[in-house]
Formats: structure tokens, C-alpha cells, sequence
């Protein structure tokens, strides 16, 4: 069986957490592949609602292997709370496997990322202070702690004693902040290690052995397309590759083995920090879109920037994740607005632009809408397309038309239950099908 991969097609928190968890079903493992505890997933079952930083989606089914997988940076003592918190709660961490290879983020990292964002207050990147940053730095300049080395004590002291003094002599010499010391920093990373020895492997060899069984491997990433760090806003962006090509390097696959990937969108858009947001709304249809949505970080509780969807870079998105079918989420939240506008375009001093469209004149681009009618129904209970009201399915074959690939789930709540298989798509000329996949895995999950 090949590979299925999971990715945002906006700024991040699309909702790929429901997807995944939905998807999951009838999968084997769910491979994280790349960000770090910055990113949050919010899964909603019943009335139980789970905020998940780390550990993928799937941990939620009993029959899953959660993999968090060599493009991941990890906070060990996240990983460490967020398992005692499944515990807590009648989940079974001891499934967790995290790669040898998944660079470990060392308190100098969190330290460093406060600082500079501190240093440049309003002119920063609005990073959530994680150490996400300096951790892929560090990964890049071959000066990073894997987590494989928590498990080797002495070739960790080795490894530290080369890096820290120059760590140390930025935090000391230009944000003024106080140094680490080598012993202490060895004693905690080596019981972190302790701790998850048993979850820590080679995951690369356990994916392709998975595949090479003929079990199916989901694989999600973190954010969402235009925050990639290539093809993203830069530099408003996160410092991996969310893109499904990153599930290859992140996650351990080939190309080839990749059948299906799915793009998770919602119904609107929404932006945390800093950078430029062409659609964004600042009246009280953007608090109809917060307070209704709760559109609030699930790492950080910030709120999210809320505006309509903007459909200007979906094309691009949808072509370089090579995208088979969407999921869009989140259609409930529109109920009761008189209006929704969509993106469709940007124009800037007059004259029409085509994504991707550099940041200096982003930045000044006027959103050209088209405008649709709105409806008051509530949609939580729908679980046909043909049940919605017309005004909203209406929006929906708007959104698959300007996206060019076939919208085969609607969301219309948070939980599991609360979604429409669009059965029957057409896929455009080239492209599998995956109906017959979705046919198999979402309908036993959502039935």
C-alpha cells in the first residue's frame, strides 16, 4: 500500500488534526514530518476535546503507530508532558516512536528565540518563542543535538562542549541574558533521554517496513503551505517545509511512494503573527469569524487574524503539493453572515498580479471578491450536500473550481461525525482517483 500525505494549503491551522484523526482509521501509522511543538492540532470526540503539539493525530485510534519523524524538532519535556497528559487521560503513550535522526531543541534554542523576537518588538517575525528557529539552524550548520545523542551521555557532554560557548556568547554579549552551564545541561538531556529510551528509533526503517507489509502510512505535516520556508511569505514563515515535499525528507519516503495527498483548507482564512494578510477583516465580520470559529492558537492561545478565503495562491498550492483531493473545514462558522466574499485575486496599483507575488507589493495588494449569499442554517447536523442550503453548496463548488481538484470532504463541525463525503468527484486529467480510498477509510470512521 502507498503512502498518504496530509498538508495545509494556507497559513496553517486549517484543521488538518480533525483531518488526520479522520483519515486514520484505516491506516496503520500517522508520521509527523516535520515543526516542532509551535504547531497544534486540536481533535474534538464527543465532548473530550485534545490539544496535541508533538504527538500526531493518530495517536487517538488504539491501532495506530505514532511516528514523529526525522524533519520534526523536538522539545523533549513537551513530549514528555503531552504523553503523561494521554496517560492521564485512558491513551496509550508506550506506542510513540520519535526519530534517532529529529533534532532535539536545547533550552539555548527557547532562549535565543525570546531574545531576538524581544530585541526586535514590533519589527519581529512573531515566532511563538518555541526555539523552532535557532533549532533548524542549528540542524542546518551541522551543530544540532539529535535524539539519538540523548542516549550517549559522554558523546553528548562532547557534542555540548563545542556548541554552548558560542551559544552562550550570544545570549551573554548581545541580548544580555544569562549562560547555561555544560553540567547542568548534560544532566537534564541525559535523563530525558532515560525517559524516552524506549520510544526513541530509527523511524525511516520502521515507515519503509510498514510499506513494504503493505500496511497504509498517513503522513501530516505542521502549518501550511504559504508559511513554507521556500514557498511560503518569506520572511513571515516557519523555518521547515510544510509542503508535501517535505513529507519525503521529514518523514522517509520516496516520491513514488506517495498515492494520495490530501489538502486541508477551511472555509475562510486565518493568520497568526506577523506578515501580510491581503483578505484580512478587522470588523465584525472578523469577529463573527473568531469568536464563532475560536480561532485562538492551540499552542499559544494567541488569536488568529480572520479574514475571507483567499483563493489568489490556492492554484500554487494545489500545484506544488501535487494535491488529489481537499477537505475543507469549517463551512459551519459562515452560517449567519449576510454575505461571504472570496478572493479571487489581487490587484496592485490597479493592474491585476499573479501569485506568487513579492512581498513589497503583497503588502499593498487590494483583494478583488467575488460575492456570494450568505445563509442562516445551521449546519452541524448536515451530513449530505445535498441537505445544505444552497447558498452554501453553492460556496463550495466556487472553492473546487478556483482549486482545480475535487473537494471530497466538507466539515461542518469539530467532531469526527460532523463531516460530508462528496461522493462522485471527477479528479482533472492526470490525477488518481481517490475515491475509492476515501470511499474505504473515511466512511467507517464517520458512519
Amino acid at each position: 500500500m502507498p503512502a498518504t500525505v496530509v498538508v495545509g494549503l494556507q497559513w496553517g491551522d486549517e484543521g488538518k488534526g480533525k483531518t488526520t484523526d479522520l483519515l486514520a482509521a484505516s491506516v496503520s501509522l500517522v508520521v509527523r514530518y516535520q515543526g516542532g511543538d509551535n504547531a497544534g492540532h486540536t481533535v474534538v470526540i464527543g465532548d473530550e476535546v485534545f490539544k496535541l503539539h508533538l504527538v500526531p493525530s493518530g495517536v487517538l485510534h488504539p491501532h495506530i503507530t505514532p511516528v514523529i519523524g526525522n524533519g520534526v524538532v523536538v522539545n523533549p519535556k513537551t513530549l514528555l508532558t503531552e504523553m503523561a497528559m494521554l496517560a492521564e487521560r485512558g491513551i496509550d503513550p508506550s506506542r510513540i516512536r520519535v526519530s534517532r535522526a529529529a533534532h532535539v531543541i536545547m533550552p539555548y534554542h527557547v532562549a535565543l528565540d525570546g531574545a531576538a523576537e524581544a530585541r526586535l518588538a514590533s519589527d519581529g517575525l512573531g515566532t511563538t518563542r518555541r526555539g523552532i528557529g535557532p533549532t533548524y539552524a542549528d540542524r542546518s550548520a551541522r551543530l544540532g543535538i539529535r535524539m539519538g545523542d540523548l542516549l550517549e551521555p559522554e558523546a553528548l557532554r562532547q557534542r555540548l562542549a563545542r556548541i554552548l560557548p558560542e551559544r552562550n556568547a550570544i545570549l551573554v554579549d548581545a541580548y544580555g541574558q544569562p549562560a547555561f552551564v555544560l553540567d547542568d545541561l548534560v544532566a537534564e538531556a541525559a535523563s530525558w533521554g532515560e525517559r524516552l529510551r524506549p520510544h526513541i528509533v530509527d523511524t525511516t526503517t520502521l515507515v519503509q517496513d510498514a510499506l513494504e507489509r503493505g500496511e497504509h502510512v498517513l503522513l501530516e505535516g505542521a502549518q501550511g503551505t504559504l508559511l513554507d520556508l521556500d514557498h511560503g511569505t518569506y520572511p513571515y514563515v516557519t523555518s521547515s517545509n510544510p509542503i508535501a515535499g517535505g513529507a519525503c525528507t521529514g518523514g522517509g519516503i520516496g516520491p513514488l511512494q506517495v498515492d494520495q495527498v490530501i489538502g486541508v483548507m477551511k472555509a475562510y482564512s486565518t493568520r497568526v503573527g506577523t506578515g501580510p494578510f491581503p483578505t484580512e477583516l478587522d470588523d465584525v465580520t472578523g469577529r463573527h469569524l473568531l469568536e464563532k470559529g475560536h480561532e485562538f492558537g492551540t499552542t499559544t492561545g494567541r488569536q488568529r487574524r480572520c479574514g475571507w478565503f483567499d483563493a489568489a495562491p490556492l492554484r500554487m498550492a494545489v500545484a506544488i503539493n501535487s494535491v488529489s483531493s481537499i477537505m475543507v473545514n469549517k463551512l459551519d462558522i459562515l452560517s449567519g453572515l449576510p454575505e461571504i466574499r472570496l478572493c479571487t485575486g489581487y490587484a496592485v496599483d490597479g493592474a491585476p498580479v499573479r501569485w506568487p507575488v513579492p512581498l513589497t507589493e503583497l503588502e499593498r495588494a487590494t483583494p478583488i471578491y467575488r460575492t456570494f449569499p450568505g445563509w442562516d442554517a445551521d449546519l452541524t447536523d448536515v451530513r449530505r450536500m445535498v441537505d445544505l442550503p444552497a447558498e452554501a453548496a453553492a460556496y463550495v463548488d466556487a472553492l473546487e473550481e478556483l482549486a482545480g481538484v475535487p473537494i471530497t470532504l466538507v466539515s461542518v463541525g469539530p467532531e469526527r461525525t460532523q463531516t460530508i463525503v462528496r461522493t462522485g468527484r471527477v479528479q482533472p486529467t492526470g490525477r488518481r482517483s481517490t475515491e475509492h480510498a476515501l470511499d474505504l477509510r473515511v466512511a467507517p470512521a464517520i458512519g
